[in-house]
């Protein structure tokens, strides 16, 4: 009797151990584990509580639109706009807020631009049926070139009343732990939530593994691939207004290439370039992995400019294992 009950616990062990490690995002948090212990050891200013609250902190602008683009990658997906739309969404915001009106007005107005450039995204690539590589393209030059127009392509700095909230909002803390870092965990829950427990976040992995079966089944897809793509725009407006806060002003090159380091992130946590597989909690560890080689770069002195190198290398990376790991047979 006993025996059979321990040859049962050890195969739930084992059972639970290997789906663990079957988990791309397990062992993109062992490396990030792995790469801060190291730098603890090589640097004096790693492990210091300033660099740590300035990493944290400055990851989370990224997480939080990686939770939007994994959303969308697992739609079957890409939005290469997010960075433009956080840049159109942090200029709504300033633009609102140096004519006078509250940060609460600011938001609102900030939000609904980015809800707005999601929609149309959407739009175009559920009903036009034009590919999302080429909308989302598209969009990434339209929204910046239009926070261009909105502010004149001037710096804007100065906020209004509620210029101290916003400047708390973004670049404070509480409680020692910096403000997008709250946010980020927020966010974060409420992603993971709905695509686990909601028929909306069931439908959007029915979709990315299946459309032709999604439709079948009488998902709406069209209607459906509209919110992704507002999801994803609407997490970069929140990151926009967080970034202006923090910044302190805004220009129209805020946010320029951050696709890069958004979809790195996403693909880097084990999200499925083909659709159908993603985690929020993928998303969030590649984001944090991304800042602390750039955190290291710059602690070792090794020059900036191999910070693009690194991310590049890492997303092919994670995509050829993914795909060995789906298909043992291209390993012949």
């Amino acid at each position: 009797m006993n025996a059979a009950l321990d040859d049962a616990i050890k195969q739930e062990t084992h059972s639970l151990s290997s789906w663990i490690m079957s988990r791309p995002a397990f062992w993109v948090f062992l490396a990030a584990v792995i790469a801060c212990l190291v730098l603890t050891a090589l640097t004096d200013t790693f492990a210091t509580p300033q660099n740590l609250f300035n990493v944290t902190r400055n990851f989370a602008f990224v997480a939080i639109i990686a939770l939007g683009m994994t959303v969308v990658i697992i739609s079957g997906g890409i939005d290469l706009s997010v960075g433009s739309t956080l840049c159109l969404s942090a200029m709504v915001l300033a633009i609102v807020m140096n004519a006078g009106f509250g940060l609460a007005t600011g938001t609102v107005a900030a939000l609904a631009a980015s809800l707005l450039v999601g929609a149309i995204n959407g739009f175009l690539i559920a009903y036009i049926r034009i590919p999302a590589f080429v909308v989302t393209l598209g969009m990434l030059s339209l929204a910046r070139s239009i926070a261009m127009v909105l502010s004149n392509n001037r710096m804007i700095y100065q906020f209004g009343p509620d210029e101290k909230a916003l400047f708390w909002l973004g670049g404070g803390s509480t409680l020692g732990i910096a403000n997008p870092v709250i946010a980020l965990v927020i966010l974060a829950i409420i992603t993971g939530l709905i695509l686990k427990w909601t028929r909306w976040g069931t439908w959007v992995f029915a979709i990315g593994s299946n459309q032709h079966a999604a439709l079948l089944t009488g998902i709406p897809v069209r209607r459906l691939k509209v919110s992704v793509y507002m999801f994803s725009s609407l997490m970069a407006g929140i990151a926009g207004v967080l970034e202006a806060g923090w910044l302190g002003g805004v220009t129209t090159n805020l946010g320029q290439s951050m696709e890069l380091s958004v979809i790195a992130a996403t693909v880097i946590g084990g999200a499925n370039l083909m659709g159908g597989a993603g985690t929020v909690f993928g998303a969030v560890i590649g984001a944090a992995l991304i800042e602390v080689i750039r955190n290291s770069l710059t602690l070792l002195g090794i020059s900036s400019f191999w910070q693009g190198a690194f991310v590049g290398s890492f997303i092919i990376l994670a995509v050829a294992f993914d795909r060995l790991r789906a298909d043992p047979e291209l390993e012949d």
